[in-house]
């Protein structure tokens, strides 16, 4: 029995280790990539010739064809996938620096890493079954979505933006640790290839610290005169 506790111990921190470096890796691929596309004018470029909306379907088709075929595809599509979507999300996230100050965006660039730090934690140290808030969180996303779409073209609420990124901020908050409770499960079924669970995994945690980055920074980010 210590044996084989000893064994899924080993074999979670393994895979835990292996997500966290994939998450870094897109982050920080996102990250230049998203510096370069504004420092060099190619954003402006985007947003003149109308290419903004075009990069958003390619970042869609990317997430739905890594979600749909994960199971199916080999580990080296999979892993060239999550590069993809992290690399079209970076031109995407350009935006940020053309809207709000560097200082700013770095400064709560650490403080949603904290916060994503101390939310791992809970998820990990948790031993209570989660699996019954996936569907609470996946409705309460999908209600938040469709009210920012009616707020955008609707309502034009500035308010009622911010009570939206104060809400879906808290959701977030859980589905971060709901991910994070659900990877050690996820490596004890039979039907995953285990040479690419940890680039699912990190696609996960990605979009969360991405979704969480972004909603903190439109809430307390200093924007550009």
């Amino acid at each position: 029995m210590e044996g084989n506790e000893f064994q899924n111990t080993t074999t979670e921190n393994k895979l835990f280790g292996k997500t966290f470096f994939w998450m870094f890796l897109g982050l920080l691929g996102s990250a230049l990539i998203a510096w370069y596309t504004y420092s060099s004018g190619l954003f402006l470029n985007i947003v003149l010739n109308d290419y903004f909306t075009g990069l958003l379907i390619m970042e869609l088709v990317a997430v739905l064809l890594f979600s749909l075929l994960f199971r199916k595809l080999p580990p080296v599509v999979v892993g060239i996938l999550y590069f993809v979507y992290a690399a079209l999300n970076g031109v995407t996230l350009a935006v940020i620096f053309a809207v709000f100050e560097l200082n700013s965006i770095i400064t709560l660039f650490i403080a949603s890493a904290l916060i994503f730090g101390v939310l791992s934690l809970i998820g990990y140290k948790t031993n209570k079954d989660l699996s019954s808030w996936g569907t609470y969180l996946n409705v309460f996303l999908i209600i938040g979505l469709i009210l920012s779409l009616v707020n955008l073209f609707i309502f034009k609420s500035s308010l009622f933006d911010v009570i939206l990124d104060w809400v879906i901020l808290a959701v977030f908050f859980g589905v971060t640790i709901y991910d994070i409770n659900k990877i050690k499960a996820l490596q004890l079924e039979p039907d995953i290839d285990q040479e690419k669970i940890y680039i699912y995994c990190a696609m996960q945690l990605y979009l969360d610290f991405i979704n969480i980055f972004l909603r903190i920074l439109s809430i307390f980010g200093k924007r550009r005169d």
